[in-house]
Parts: C-alpha cells; sequence; structure tokens
C-alpha cells in the first residue's frame, strides 16, 4: 500500500457533525497483514431509509448482490464495510461470509438479516474469512464510538487521504446535515460509481424518493469520473436518512425542501466523485475535460470519455506535453459524430486548434505554463449540436504502475 500522499489531497480532514442515529464504530478483523483498522461498524436508528446505486460490472462481489436485494426493502440499520478483501469471484464461500455477517448483526441489533447492508473492497478471488470478520464484528459491537476521519480512514486500500463531505439543507423550519465519506483510488472507471462511497442524513425522507434523488445525483458525479478505465466488481454508493432531524418527510420532489435537498445530495455527490479523482493512484493532476457541441449529451459523455480514458492523453498531461493532437485521436476513436474540420480544442483559455487544423499564430506557451499546475482544463467544441458533458480523470504517471504491480504484496 502506497504512504505517500497524493499531492492533490485538501489540506486536512473537514470538521463533520454527528448524524443524529448513526453510530460508527471500528474494529480490526485482520484481512491483511496489516497494522491498522480495517472493518467498520455503522449502527443506524430504527426506521433508517436506504437507496444505493452498485457496479454495472458482470462479475458483481455477493456484497453487491445481497445489498440489491436488501435495498428494495427500504429500510436499514446497520452497515458493515470490510477493506483488503473484495470476496469478489469467491462463489459460495463468498456468499456464506455475507449471510453470516448478516447474520452476526441482525442477532447483535434484534432485526432482520435484510436490514444489514455490506460492502467489502480490495482483492479479488480471495474468500472473505468469516472467523475474523465475525471476530471483527464481535470487537467492533464493543468498541466505543469513533469519529469520522477515523471511519473513513478504516475504508481506504491503496487510498492515500480519508476522504469525507458535509453538506446541509433546510427543509421547512429544520436543517438537516448530510455526511458522507468515500474511499476509491485505483480500479476507478464511470460505470455506476467505482468505489465504496457511505452518505449520512439526519433528515425525514422516503426511500423511494430518496432513490431517485440518489440515482440523479450519480448521473452527473460518481458516473463522470475515471481514473484508469476499469470498473469495479464491488461499487456501492448507499445513502441512508434516520429521520431525526424532525423535518416534516419528503415523499415527493414537489415536496418544499425536496430541491434543497436534492442540491445537497448532488453536491455532496460531486465534491465525493473529485475526491476520488484527486486520490487516483500515482496522479499528479487533476483534469477536467469539458465536451460541448455535440449531436446529443451522451454523445459528449462517450467523447469525453474516450479523452478522459485515453492512456496518451494521460501520459501527455503527466510530462506537462501541450500534445493537442492526442485529444483529436481520441475524439476521433470515440465512435460517436464528429466532423474534423469543426473541431476545435483547448487548453485552459488557449484555443489551440480549430476547423481541422491548429490555429494560426497558435502560442504553445501559455499552455505549456497551464500543464505545469495541479489543475488541468480541456475544452472539446464539435461544433455539431448543443450536447455537453464534463468529466474529470487524473495523469497516468510511474506512480500507478508501481502501486498496481506492488497491489497484492
Amino acid at each position: 500500500m502506497t504512504t505517500t500522499r497524493s499531492p492533490l489531497a485538501p489540506e486536512r480532514f473537514p470538521d463533520l457533525p454527528a448524524i443524529q442515529g448513526v453510530i460508527p464504530r471500528v474494529a480490526r478483523a485482520r484481512y491483511k497483514t496489516w497494522d491498522r483498522c480495517d472493518l467498520t461498524y455503522v449502527e443506524l436508528a430504527a426506521g433508517t431509509a436506504v437507496a444505493g446505486v452498485t457496479t454495472q460490472s458482470k462479475c458483481p462481489s455477493p456484497e453487491v448482490e445481497w445489498c440489491r436485494s436488501a435495498m428494495g426493502l427500504g429500510a436499514a440499520r446497520a452497515l458493515v464495510v470490510n477493506a483488503g478483501n473484495s470476496n469478489a469471484f469467491t462463489g459460495n464461500r463468498g456468499r456464506a461470509a455475507v449471510e453470516a455477517i448478516a447474520a452476526r448483526v441482525a442477532g447483535h441489533l434484534d432485526c432482520q438479516p435484510s436490514d444489514v447492508f455490506i460492502a467489502s473492497t480490495g482483492v479479488i478471488g480471495v474468500p472473505l474469512p468469516i472467523d475474523k470478520a465475525e471476530a471483527g464484528l464481535d470487537a467492533a459491537f464493543d468498541a466505543e464510538p469513533c469519529d469520522w476521519e477515523q471511519a473513513a480512514a478504516t475504508i481506504m486500500t491503496t487510498d492515500t487521504f480519508p476522504k469525507a463531505v458535509l453538506t446541509r439543507a433546510v427543509i421547512g423550519d429544520k436543517t438537516v446535515n448530510l455526511v458522507g465519506i468515500v474511499k476509491g483510488s485505483g480500479m476507478i472507471a464511470p460505470d455506476m460509481a467505482t468505489m465504496l462511497g457511505f452518505i449520512f442524513t439526519d433528515a425525514a425522507i422516503d426511500s423511494v424518493l430518496l432513490q431517485k434523488m440518489l440515482s440523479a445525483a450519480n448521473r452527473t458525479s460518481f458516473s463522470c469520473i475515471t481514473v484508469d478505465s476499469d470498473t469495479s466488481t464491488s461499487d456501492t454508493v448507499l445513502a441512508f436518512a434516520t429521520g431525526k432531524a424532525g423535518n416534516t418527510p419528503l415523499t415527493s420532489p414537489d415536496d418544499a425542501g425536496a430541491d434543497a435537498f436534492q442540491a445537497a445530495l448532488s453536491d455532496m455527490c460531486l465534491q465525493l466523485a473529485h475526491l476520488v479523482v484527486r486520490d487516483g493512484e500515482g496522479a499528479t493532476k487533476f483534469i477536467e475535460i469539458q465536451v460541448e457541441g455535440a449531436v446529443s449529451d451522451d454523445s459528449a459523455h462517450r467523447i469525453a470519455l474516450s479523452v478522459a480514458n485515453s492512456p496518451l492523453v494521460k501520459t501527455a498531461i503527466a510530462g506537462e506535453d501541450a500534445n493537442w493532437g492526442r485529444v483529436v485521436m481520441a475524439v476521433g476513436k470515440a465512435g460517436e459524430p464528429a466532423e474534423r474540420d469543426q473541431l476545435a480544442i483547448r487548453f485552459g483559455a488557449t484555443q489551440v486548434a480549430q476547423g481541422g487544423l491548429a490555429l494560426e499564430g497558435y502560442d504553445e506557451a501559455p499552455v505549456a505554463a497551464h500543464l505545469k499546475g495541479k489543475e488541468i482544463e480541456i475544452g472539446v467544441d464539435l461544433g455539431l449540436g448543443s450536447g455537453r458533458a464534463t468529466v474529470w480523470t487524473c495523469d497516468l504517471t510511474h506512480g500507478y504502475i508501481a502501486i498496481n504491480a506492488d497491489y497484492r504484496s
């Protein structure tokens, strides 16, 4: 595991309030030979609503399948997150581990196993050891409640810093809090979420409406990031609403305060997604790719991803090389409508190409200066329509290779 903090990390962990009806605890299950907590257990008040989005991988983990089934019931009493072992591609042994965890927590809380949500992250193909999971849970049951920084650090794998965000919304005469934690650094591609993320709020909101709002927030945040184009088998984002804020429950998008809650949730998801990119394995540059003038928003999104996932574009940015021809290449290979002689490209505020060739009088100096910074912006205008999209990624460096070559050690 890497220990060098990403140069794109925030200066400090945010100050986060406790969320009424949410009690996080951490423990050492010792899934790997490391001297750190690797099991997070969060107890949730009775009546907590839940929603979630999960990976579109065709090889999902048993935890993902469990959460999908449990989400349909709309209620939650606990969350368990295991770090260091994804329990994916482990057959019946993996399913048995998930069932054992749910049963252990259900017995502790006197609730239904389906009220227990489970996520795991780490190496694929190694069954989660049930004995370690159960011992870790027993330790967590007896542990003192922890703060959000401890909870965020415990779910990490190759992450270099704990990630969390606070947003608020006003519903009627009540202010509700939303706290989110996320982990993710590698195996990040926008096919739902591509990491583990957990959002906790004291708002009172119907689970069906919460699901609609989370799905909407996901489309413009987690599904718009990529580090390496690889989609995990374990991607899960869950939102839990305890209802303890005392607001009039939200049941419809037309309810007073629903717009404010949606805005706070969407803002949180976008901030969390950006934190994942800023901790991309080996990353030194945070890259925003804006595409406009496409035939549709979906087409713009696919073109933006083609640019964001191009190893040649990402290595050029890492090397601070103003090689805009690689952006042309990435647009051309996307399989989307594009007209060479209408294409325009910019780096930062500097137009570099237009009408199918380099801009007359193009001066590379301001582009080179832009690329020396940590925040990089690439703009693409196809000149075909009104479709637009924004995607975020990071550069590709030697650090990415070193981290992943040694991942299992």
